[in-house]
Formats: C-alpha cells, sequence, structure tokens
C-alpha cells in the first residue's frame, strides 16, 4: 500500500468502543502515548480492527493548532 500522508505511525490497538455510527479507536504508538481516531462502524469491520493487533495511524492534517493561556 502507498499513501501520500507522511504521518504514519505504528502500533497496537488497546480500545474499540462502536457507537450508533462511529467507533473511537485507540492505538498505542509507544508505550503511554495513544492515539485515538473516530472512524465509522463499517471501517473498523472492514479493517477488522480488534484490541491487540497492529494498525497504522495515518494523519494528515493541513493545520496544527497551539493555544496558551
Amino acid at each position: 500500500m502507498k499513501i501520500s500522508a507522511r504521518n504514519v505511525i505504528k502500533g497496537r490497538v488497546v480500545s474499540v468502543e462502536k457507537g450508533a455510527t462511529t467507533a473511537h479507536v485507540k492505538i498505542e504508538i509507544a508505550a503511554g502515548q495513544v492515539v485515538t481516531a473516530a472512524i465509522t462502524n463499517e471501517a473498523v469491520d472492514s479493517l477488522k480492527l480488534a484490541v491487540g493487533a497492529d494498525a497504522y495511524a495515518v494523519v494528515k492534517a493541513s493545520d496544527v493548532m497551539i493555544a496558551v493561556d
């Protein structure tokens, strides 16, 4: 598989919480470092995501915002 996104981080699925239409999938990319993605339940099923499975967090963003008090 080839994709244009450059931020591809391998990790392990630690949680899959399905809602009515959307699931929150948590991937541990390093000890104590977790990335959460909101994807459709259909995508979870299609990718066969389950706790313990290897997966990639692919980050494609046009903006990163930073704020301070």
